[in-house]
Parts: C-alpha cells; structure tokens; sequence
C-alpha cells in the first residue's frame, strides 16, 4: 500500500492562504469608506395623536355620584 506524500502540504496551504488573502485585500480595496464619518443630527419629530389635541376626562366608578 503506497505511503500518502506529505510533503508538498505545506507550501500548498502557505500559497492556498497568501492567495486568498490577495483575494480578499482586492475585494476591499475596491469599497470606498468614508474619511471621517460623522453622525447625522436625527429630528425628532413629535407625532400628534388624536387624543393629545382635546382635553378628555375618566370616571372612575368610585367617583361617581351615587345613582337613586
């Protein structure tokens, strides 16, 4: 049974990793990032709900007046 060469495994994984780290360095050099990026000043925008703009009042059962 023939013996498996070991032997060209390292200068094939070492070429396989420089290789794709080539790859992956030219993907991201074509991205272009920002300088300096900055935050943006988010409004805050106060949404009116119907019930804000009239003046509403809630009974409680126990303040109201005794029924005869």
């Amino acid at each position: 049974m023939p013996q498996l060469d070991t032997s060209t495994w390292f200068i094939t994984i070492l070429s396989m990793l420089i290789s794709l780290f080539s790859l992956i360095q030219l993907k991201f050099h074509k991205y272009i990032f920002p300088a300096n990026p900055s935050p943006t000043g988010l409004k805050s925008t106060k949404q009116t709900t119907p019930w804000e703009s009239k003046w509403t009042k809630i009974y409680s059962p126990l303040s109201l007046p005794p029924q005869s």
